[in-house]
């Protein structure tokens, strides 16, 4: 209890939560061998609908699912089908119907439980709240706290009977969604470390309830030999902190990776569909993760045999994921990896009612442009793209602002050269920030960027820059050479910064501005403003966006 202690109120709030009892107590029978297959998807970001080349999609995954279920049914077993968070923001058609088509096709396929993610405090916890009612399954989160009256904000766990056995489902949320998330929704959530948390939770169920199966839902992520860099600890980290086979097994998300360890214990980076995969294992509990949009279905099988648990075979399933090829006439083909999945007709119908909405409010032209535009997450928060630069810009132009500033985590896709649709523009903004802009001396503005420039790469913190060209030095741990539009820095001029309102209050780790009195909030949204951008400029020449050696990395 000792963070816990720390927050007595809400000491008292977990211990009288875990106080409830999910179940009769019950025994397992000796000698006899249970077949349980646990079922695990993550960070979906709004693909209910199958992506232009058909790949993935929850009607396919329904398919899949009900298959994999008859199959173990048939052979006596029982499944557990879970989500490790982040529904939420990503694909304009589900970000406009507020992820409802996703929560409702999740019902539908028989989801048990679900954990926060850092992208479900995206939007008020009004919706949050909303979307809670819509489930027919828990959200849950044992390290999430209401600061005002110190009460878990969802359940910590939730208990699944599975033929007699009692499986217990913790969920867990990264601590760095006090970051990630937007500040102006979450200033009275209270995110304390999952690994203290879990550790409650657990003494209190092992005291009480006496699951047979523990499995810790996370959502934090997972960090080969526990690497995490300037993110929070992640699920390699909690297993190692916690006491050996705490959990028997964590099903985890937000890094987005395919969790599948080579013999010799790396992280097999070479992992394409249809490989086989071994998750990994440390401190005696199984670590998996099944990449990211529904793109594969984790299935781990399971025997448990008077109180052991044993892996008996594990593979992420490819839902209609396909290889892009050149074929003999050299054109480019998508070819399955695998046997097509064909989508559940019902779910499908259900689900298009939903698309079609979306289309309807998506499809008008607003621009073009010529060249591709960089935001791959791969690429955007390692450099300077073109695309990073060119929203810093527009928002630096609709804030008549010296200097625009960017988070490379507020940009979620590439825009294709060719004409552009307001689909596209949301696709990349999908979070409804508002420009802001605060106005700093030059001193002033140096120390900030001290700060912002030097964020790390491989983070959302990773800045974009426009109207300003410096050196940023990562070994002496500050900027030089700065310039502004060409001259100088001065020292006692005042500047214009423009800057999404969540970097404003802090997201990301920024500094905050928002009480500064020369803070602005526009009351432009991003996503508009870059709609209207393209709509004055275009057609856009890429190349006046790229970087030519105004900002250099040492």
């Amino acid at each position: 209890m000792k963070s816990l202690l720390k927050l007595s109120t809400c000491a008292g709030v977990i211990l009288s939560t875990l106080a409830f009892s999910g179940l009769a107590q019950a025994e397992y029978e000796k000698d006899r061998t249970y077949q349980l297959t646990v079922l695990h998807t993550n960070d979906l970001h709004g693909r209910f609908w199958t992506n232009q080349n058909g790949e993935y999609g929850l009607a396919a995954q329904k398919t899949l699912i009900d298959r994999i279920r008859k199959e173990v049914t048939d052979k006596g077993g029982d499944v557990i089908l879970l989500n490790a968070g982040d529904y939420n923001t990503g694909i304009p058609e589900s970000d406009l119907q507020n992820a409802k088509p996703d929560i409702e096709a999740m019902n539908i396929i028989g989801y048990e439980a679900l954990v926060l993610g850092n992208h479900e405090f995206d939007n008020p916890l009004q919706l949050l709240d909303m979307q809670e009612s819509w489930a027919k399954f828990p959200f849950l989160s044992a390290n999430v706290f209401n600061k005002k009256d110190g009460s878990l904000l969802v359940k910590p766990y939730t208990i699944l009977d599975k033929q007699g056995l009692k499986v217990a489902v913790v969920g867990l949320t990264t601590e760095d969604t006090a970051k990630l998330g937007n500040p102006e929704f979450i200033s009275n959530v209270e995110f304390i470390r999952p690994a203290e948390a879990a550790k409650d939770v657990l003494a209190s169920l092992n005291s009480n309830e006496k699951p047979d199966i523990k499995i810790g839902l996370t959502h934090m992520g997972y960090y080969h030999d526990a690497q995490y860099g300037s993110n929070a600890p992640g699920d390699v980290s909690m297993a190692r902190e916690l006491e050996k086979g705490a959990f028997d097994m964590i099903l985890g998300g937000h890094s987005h990776d395919t969790v599948c360890i080579n013999d010799d214990g790396s992280f097999n980076l070479k992992y394409k569909p249809g490989d086989a995969c071994k998750p990994a294992f440390e401190n005696g509990t199984w670590i998996m993760q099944a990449g990211e949009w529904g793109k594969y279905v984790g299935r781990a099988d399971f025997e448990f045999k008077n109180g052991d648990l044993k892996l008996v075979g594990y593979q992420l399933i490819p839902v209609n994921l396909k290889d892009k090829v050149k074929n003999a006439e050299g054109k480019t083909e998508y070819v399955l990896f695998q046997e097509e999945i064909a989508a559940d007709p019902e779910l499908l119908a259900h689900l298009k009612t939903y698309q079609d909405k979306g289309d309807e409010l998506l499809g008008v032209e607003v621009g073009s442009v010529n060249e591709k535009l960089e935001g791959d997450r791969n690429v955007i928060r390692f450099q300077q793209t073109n695309l990073g630069r060119l929203i810093a810009r527009s928002q630096k132009e609709r804030a008549k602002a010296d200097i625009g500033i960017m988070n490379s985590g507020g940009i979620r896709a590439s825009i294709e050269p060719g004409k552009v649709t307001y689909k596209d523009i949301l696709t990349v903004q999908p979070f409804g920030n508002i420009i802001s802009y605060v106005e700093l001396n030059g001193q002033e503005l140096l120390d900030y960027l001290d700060v912002v420039a030097l964020k790390e790469i491989d983070s959302g913190a990773y800045a974009q820059f426009a109207g300003i060209s410096m050196t940023v030095d990562r070994a002496a741990k500050k900027v030089s050479d700065v310039k502004i539009n060409g001259e100088a820095l001065d020292l006692k001029k005042t500047y214009r910064v423009s800057l999404p309102s969540f970097s404003a209050a802090g997201g990301d780790g920024y500094p905050v501005v928002i009480n500064n009195p020369t803070y602005v909030n526009t009351g432009f949204v991003d996503a508009e403003s870059l709609k209207l951008y393209f709509e004055e400029n275009s057609p856009i020449d890429a190349s006046q966006f790229k970087n030519d050696n105004e900002i250099i990395y040492k």
